[in-house]
């Protein structure tokens, strides 16, 4: 059973987004994995975050970069409301170390 409903992506990522949840916390981590090491200068909360979808409010989260894997870790400092949309933003401001910018912006649309 999936606990985290993901109800519209970005064009051409429904084949990339993955489910592992074994907590039902409603405080999971979102996990993004890239193909080339980035500036760690542009992983923050400006160009990844979570917002709820009705209000369009920012939740605060904490980003972590692990440079080993290339992941992005956004956990959110509250849990997520049941039967909330929220939706994740990686915006196209997210940089390699090469100074590539992100090729398209990333949307993903889910309910808890």
């Amino acid at each position: 059973m999936n606990l985290l409903e993901i109800e519209s992506l970005t064009d051409d990522t429904g084949h990339r987004v993955k489910q592992n949840l074994k907590f039902k916390t409603g405080k999971f981590i979102w996990r993004v994995r890239f193909t080339a090491p980035l500036n760690p200068a542009t992983v923050n909360n400006v160009n990844m975050f979570v917002t709820a979808e009705e209000s369009g409010t920012v939740l605060r989260t904490t980003i972590r970069y692990n440079s080993e894997t290339n992941e992005v870790e956004i956990e959110p400092l509250e849990p997520y409301a049941k039967k909330t949309a929220y939706i994740l933003n990686v915006t196209k401001n997210v940089r390699s170390k090469g100074g590539q910018n992100l090729k398209d912006e990333i949307k993903i649309r889910f309910t808890v």
